[in-house]
């Protein structure tokens, strides 16, 4: 089993990359045109059970946390537990900030805006915390769980953990939309291109899982 390497850098880098995954959902829920699917999933439970969504986010986590204790123990690190423990805080720290100095868009040129921004922003911060290979986040796991105990490769089992997180989010009334098909085309190649070209370098890493 590889052993993680606990560097200053490399933690920094997981820390920086947390922060600004998490801003970037809180853009793209700004957009009004849907957000990537677990946070979608999330946001419409929180919604259901009439609590914050950093708290219903560890209730989520801790429950995916259980699985990749049982499943893939050599995945969890201290990013693990940052990002399962904090992102939802963040998110609702930085949409309530942007709700404070920025208009709502009002016609879909504008949502789209937002949008682009929020896969941008989101794929720079995933490639940041992933490159720094600190720990897996418990959802991210289970696509990982299912590629390690089957015989699927991981491009599908992320699709199908994707599309059912979806699909319990449209059946449960929450929102699905142009913005949730957009990440989830463009997540991938913007952060194969921002590990290539920043977070390798920033974090000095010479590979990376995500190529």
């Amino acid at each position: 089993m590889k052993k993680k390497k606990y560097t200053a850098r490399r933690i920094s880098g997981m820390i920086a990359g947390i922060v600004i995954l998490s801003l970037g959902i809180a853009l793209f829920k700004e957009s009004m045109l849907g957000n990537d699917s677990i946070s979608a999933l999330n946001m419409r439970l929180a919604e259901l059970w009439h609590m914050p969504l950093g708290n219903e986010q560890l209730i989520t986590n801790g429950l995916f946390l259980l699985v990749e204790l049982l499943f893939g123990r050599k995945y969890i690190g201290l990013g693990t537990i940052i990002n399962g423990a904090g992102v939802g805080y963040l998110v609702t720290f930085f949409y309530d900030l942007i709700q404070k100095v920025a208009v709502p868009p009002s016609i879909l040129p504008i949502k789209l805006l937002w949008v682009i921004a929020g896969v941008l922003v989101i794929s720079f911060g995933a490639s940041l915390y992933q490159t720094a290979d600190l720990g897996i986040a418990p959802y991210d796991y289970l696509a990982i769980g299912l590629k390690d105990h089957t015989p699927i490769p991981y491009f599908w089992c992320r699709i199908f953990t994707d599309s059912l997180c979806a699909l319990i989010c449209f059946l449960l009334g929450g929102l699905i939309g142009l913005g949730t098909v957009i990440c989830s085309l463009g997540l991938g190649p913007f952060v194969s291109f921002f590990t290539k070209h920043v977070s390798m370098k920033a974090l000095g890493v010479t590979e990376s899982a995500t190529l």
